[in-house]
């Protein structure tokens, strides 16, 4: 038996034949998609991954940068607040210290001229008005008005009686 092909024969082989390369043909291209798919992955992670930590890297930077650039005006003006106000404070306080010590003082001159009022008074009253003056080396004594009629002298507008020198 003799097997002669013939041409549906030859063209059935190729079909199949052409069938079986296209199936290995889809398979070996879907392997290398599956390789090339994985090796994509596998390179976008290792891209995402730096790049996260390139992100956070510079954004640690930039926030550092942040901090210092707002550290410094910050301790700046609190410096100045304190500044300010403890100046302020202590300023006001020896200004209140001051004062106070000025009204006492004040207090304590009025009590003592009241009582030198108070002492003149008594004086006043105690010698009946008379006081004692000494005018270019003269003496007299200086007598309240209307003790005598016709003095012969006067002192301020006051009776007076003039001593001797010696």
């Amino acid at each position: 038996m003799e097997r002669t092909s013939t041409a549906n024969d030859l063209s059935d082989r190729l079909r199949r034949r052409l069938e079986t390369e296209r199936r290995e043909i889809e398979e070996l291209t879907a392997s290398e998609l599956k390789r090339l798919a994985e090796n994509s992955r596998r390179v976008a992670r290792n891209a995402l991954g730096t790049i996260e930590r390139d992100t956070e890297e510079a954004t640690g930077r930039v926030r550092e940068l942040l901090v210092r650039a707002w550290l410094r005006p910050l301790i700046v003006g609190l410096s100045l607040w304190l500044g300010f106000f403890g100046g302020s404070w202590a300023t006001m306080r020896w200004l209140g210290w001051s004062i106070h010590d000025r009204i006492e003082t004040l207090a304590a001159a009025n009590a003592r001229i009241e009582e030198a009022h108070e002492t003149l008074a008594e004086l006043e009253a105690d010698t009946w008005g008379i006081a004692l003056r000494e005018i270019k080396g003269e003496r007299y004594v200086v007598l309240p008005f209307g003790t005598v009629a016709d003095p012969g002298w006067e002192v301020r507008d006051r009776p007076a009686v003039k001593l001797s020198n010696r």
